[in-house]
């Protein structure tokens, strides 16, 4: 089984225009199998700065060991970010940003991708880096305010090379998952 065909159970009870007679609303539950999601609120904003801690640390060894100009030293560690992410990845499942986070990634059966995979993953990164900019609008007491957010699309690498970006403490449960057939779609459950 893959991540991917994982389906999770979810109950929605919606109201009827029906009530009991003891006066409570009467309530139909719906039963959905949705697909699992791995991952975890806010990761996009943990991802991006374990890049930038990764990117950083090598920036500052080629400054500091090699002597090279901080610019120049930006710019050769794109290159081995890149590369020493595929390695790590594909060995520890890990580079040394996400460790910080405590975050692992997996390819779509559970486990560390492979280097060529991963490389790819790591690659791909770079369209990660160009923002999107949001316009949004919300109310206030003395008005209305309306601003730019920048988002970045920290997904879409994991979306083209099928991997997933989890955190280590949910690795468990996605294994255990893995092993365990899952139910078709059903759906309605009256209740």
């Amino acid at each position: 089984m893959k991540i991917s065909e994982i389906k999770e159970r979810k109950v929605i009870h919606r109201p009827t225009l029906d009530f009991d007679r003891y006066g409570k609303r009467i309530y139909h539950a719906y039963e959905y199998y949705l697909p699992y999601n791995p991952g975890f609120k806010g990761n996009e904003t943990q991802r991006l700065f374990a890049k930038w801690i990764d990117l950083a640390l090598f920036s500052v060894l080629f400054y500091y060991l090699f002597n090279e100009k901080l610019l120049m030293s930006i710019a050769i560690s794109i290159p081995v970010v890149i590369i020493s992410g595929a390695i790590t990845e594909s060995y520890f499942g890990t580079t040394s940003g996400k460790k910080i986070f405590r975050m692992k990634v997996i390819d779509d059966e559970g486990k560390y991708p492979a280097f060529l995979h991963s490389l790819k993953r790591n690659f791909l990164c770079l369209a990660n880096l160009f923002p999107i900019f949001t316009e949004y609008s919300s109310r206030t007491a003395l008005g209305s305010n309306t601003g730019i957010h920048m988002n970045f699309r920290m997904y879409l690498n994991n979306k083209i090379c099928t991997t997933y970006v989890v955190k280590e403490s949910k690795m468990e449960e996605i294994r255990s998952l893995l092993d365990v057939d899952q139910p078709r779609n059903n759906n309605q459950i009256n209740s």
